[in-house]
């Protein structure tokens, strides 16, 4: 989302959102001298609370709601999206106190937008009320434009955002980033929402797995687990959706509703009740496996989670788990895919090229499996 923030020594009204790689900023408006700096910050505060409201339409699309009943999570979602109409009206008339009463909405986008509009009628400027009306416009069409899935310009802030759906268009573009490099380049961070980079990521760590499975000679399911043995991997997600791929989940059905538990989890809620008992279980299992050995150990050293995934960015902390797993199953594949003598008494120069030589060997290999949506049309169905 979009923060507000007020630059003293310029006394103006900036915004700043992230690019996956970093923040940029720009001027909103200038404000007029002798605005009390109260009112300069909660006009500020005011706006990132409008932009939060909004960017959660985009992180939680009605499309992801499994009713969409009068008064269920599908319908007030909607709600709340089709607020963006009111949100123009509402920055230049705001509902205002009236006789010790004031009309407040129940839809948090378009009560936020009242919120700027009573902090902009506080301040009385003509100039800033304009300049402040163009820049949320902007902000609602960027939040428009990811979801159709170009993230480009300010709607590249998407790209450090988690979402309960993936765009097929982001998805597919992600796909083929990584079939060029399934190790994950960079823009796979700056440029793809990293929900539907980690729907295209476990379709390719699937297709590493199987490939690195048959020259190991270990069920694919199994093969991030031991790649930890030759190099420290988080190897539990990535093996976790190896085991759904297994049992005929695709991967945004793998993916997604481990992304949708651990933000129902960073919003206090628990989103499976048999999940959390089992987690509790095994987390009992180990204290009692850690006490047999270390009497003393305490549960903050075991660091027991509720869910696999970081509540705070569950999309990111997915993606970099899975590229993570892809990086594990070349590991494995270079153990055994190469014979070991022809390493045995190389120089440096010749050592690099022959890792050079492997690396291409393992992607060389990944690349002939299908792509994500090759993958889901039948055999004799594709084009040639």
């Amino acid at each position: 989302m979009t923060r507000y923030a007020i630059d003293r020594s310029r006394n103006a009204l900036i915004a700043c959102w992230s690019t996956g790689l970093g923040d940029t900023a720009v001027v909103v408006a200038g404000l007029p001298s002798g605005i009390s700096s109260h009112d300069a910050l909660s006009l500020a505060r005011a706006l990132t609370q409008l932009s939060e409201a909004c960017w959660r339409c985009y992180t939680h699309p009605a499309s992801a709601a499994d009713s969409h009943e009068p008064h269920s999570e599908g319908w007030r979602r909607q709600g709340e999206r089709d607020a963006f109409t009111v949100v123009p009206t509402a920055l230049t008339s705001p509902n205002l106190p009236s006789d010790g009463h004031m009309i407040q909405s129940y839809i948090r986008v378009e009560e936020a937008a009242h919120r700027v509009g009573r902090a902009l009628h506080t301040l009385d400027a003509a100039e800033l009320t304009t300049r402040v009306t163009i820049d949320v416009a902007a902000e609602l069409a960027a939040i428009e434009q990811a979801e159709l899935g170009n993230l480009s310009e300010r709607a590249r802030q998407a790209v450090v955002l988690t979402r309960e759906d993936a765009s097929p268009v982001q998805v597919a573009q992600a796909d083929s980033m990584l079939h060029d490099d399934p190790f994950g380049p960079e823009t796979l961070f700056t440029e793809i929402d990293p929900a539907a980079a980690a729907v295209a990521a476990a379709h390719w760590l699937h297709a590493a797995a199987t490939i690195t499975a048959e020259y190991a000679g270990l069920p694919a399911t199994q093969i991030v687990a031991e790649a930890d043995n030759i190099e420290a991997l988080p190897h539990e997600t990535p093996t976790l959706v190896l085991e759904l791929m297994a049992d005929g989940a695709s991967p945004r059905q793998a993916v997604m509703p481990m992304i949708r538990a651990a933000l129902r989890v960073a919003e206090g809620e628990i989103p499976n009740i048999t999940a959390l008992k089992q987690r509790i279980t095994a987390a009992e299992q180990m204290i009692d496996k850690w006490r047999d050995a270390q009497p003393e150990v305490s549960l903050d050293a075991l660091n027991l989670r509720i869910t696999p995934l970081d509540p705070t960015r569950p999309a990111l902390d997915l993606l970099e788990d899975l590229l993570s797993g892809i990086r594990g199953c070349w590991l494995l594949y270079a153990e055994y895919a190469i014979d070991r003598d022809e390493a045995g008494d190389l120089d440096d120069e010749d050592a690099e090229d022959w890792q050079e030589h492997r690396t291409a060997s393992f992607f060389a290999e990944v690349w002939t499996a299908p792509g994500i949506l090759e993958a889901t049309i039948p055999a004799n169905l594709r084009m040639t």
